[in-house]
């Protein structure tokens, strides 16, 4: 049972130990912090306990979930107790959020998949931890460029009881110069309602899938017959390949684009769900007014890169730029295993690398800027 009056037994502990209360969410959120990896947890096994990119998971001992009561994304009244019989997969999820949320919606959704038709035993719940977008068509808008609609319960409901969910988990929720903070706790719970294992997400684009695989585990062993997993990888470290690496990485739509030492770029990554939060439409048709000023040898050159890890599919970007109408001024890749998020440092989208020709990191932003900001600012950092 809960002590009235006082936090529950270990989860607040757990937070405090894994060093990690809050991090940032909002678009704008600069130097947004990297997580440190909490290893030796419930779930962890080989490699793992070696990998800072990795929260291997807390138990939580078993104590019973916290009563809670809001809205879906189709405005329907739920209740965590409703959920009895199966597994809840729960994370704390910003609506407007573009850094580690979407880490987090892909993991439990990868979770599910490993279990193949044992995943008909696990519900996936959101809660909305963003105070300023709190409505079901914000919960909805999410949802849908994540392509969650139909995939879990995204929970919203009053200012008053959105607090009450955050205090009765534990969740830091905050607003830090404009943007929105919160603990980026996902909890594992029983099918009696028994809170048992909480993942912290990491800001690390390349163990997407190993969290995935590691909160699949912790499932599975929940769940009768213990089912395997469809698939099993390595949880070992996966190191970043920054600027000084030279890397081939496939087109979008076709061909392959190369980074690396040799010229100085900048490199713009994004995903295409930013189109929730910003016109991205018109923020990708504007950077190739940078792209033609750079063709003229004034500016370094400009690569995109879409963080295919996050995308509600393999195909999104190349979707959405067929939607445009017209070809972009610039090439644009696919980062499809995160490791070169991961090597240049990216923790929000869009966020900026401007890379000198030897393969250092001499200027990054966080955020859109207008192309003669945008010009500015390279010329400056490239000087």
């Amino acid at each position: 049972m809960r002590r009235r009056g006082g936090p529950p037994r270990g989860l607040a502990l757990v937070l405090a130990a894994c060093g990690l209360v809050v991090a940032a969410c909002a678009t704008g959120a600069s130097g947004a912090p990297t997580p440190a990896g909490h290893a030796g947890g419930a779930g962890g096994a080989g490699g793992a306990v070696a990998n800072p990119a990795l929260d291997t998971g807390s138990s939580l001992g078993g104590q019973p979930v916290p009563g809670m009561r809001l809205v879906n994304q189709f405005g329907q009244p739920m209740a965590l107790s409703q959920f009895r019989g199966k597994v809840v997969v729960l994370a704390f999820v910003d609506s407007q959020c573009t850094n580690v949320c979407p880490l987090t919606t892909v993991s439990m959704v990868e979770a599910k998949q490993l279990l193949g038709a044992a995943g008909r035993q696990v519900q996936l719940l959101g809660v909305d931890a963003n105070p300023r977008a709190t409505s079901v068509s914000d919960v909805m808008a999410y949802s849908r460029v994540h392509a969650m609609v139909n995939q879990w319960d995204f929970l919203t409901g009053t200012p008053a009881q959105l607090l009450a969910a955050w205090r009765a988990f534990h969740i830091a929720v905050q607003i830090q110069r404009g943007a929105i903070d919160h603990t980026p706790a996902l909890f594992v719970i029983d099918q009696r309602g028994r809170e048992r294992t909480v993942y912290l997400t990491q800001m690390a684009f390349t163990s997407i899938g190993q969290a995935a695989q590691v909160i699949a585990q912790r499932v599975a062993g929940l769940l009768p017959g213990h089912p395997p997993l469809r698939s099993r990888r390595s949880l070992a470290f996966i190191p970043g390949a920054g600027p000084g690496t030279r890397v081939t990485l496939p087109g979008v739509p076709s061909g392959s684009v190369t980074l690396g030492p040799g010229s100085p770029r900048l490199v713009m990554f994004f995903a295409t769900w930013l189109a929730e939060t910003s016109d991205l439409r018109a923020q990708l048709r504007a950077l190739s007014s940078y792209a033609r000023a750079a063709r003229h040898g004034r500016l370094p050159g400009l690569v995109a890169v879409d963080e295919e890890t996050t995308e509600p599919s393999p195909g999104a970007a190349a979707a959405y730029l067929k939607g445009l109408g017209a070809p972009l001024g610039y090439p644009v890749a696919a980062d499809t295993t995160g490791r070169l998020a991961d090597g240049y440092g990216v923790q929000d989208q869009p966020w900026f690398v401007l890379t000198s020709a030897t393969g250092t990191i001499i200027w990054r932003h966080d955020g859109w800027l207008g192309v003669r900001a945008l010009e500015a600012a390279a010329r400056h950092a490239a000087r």
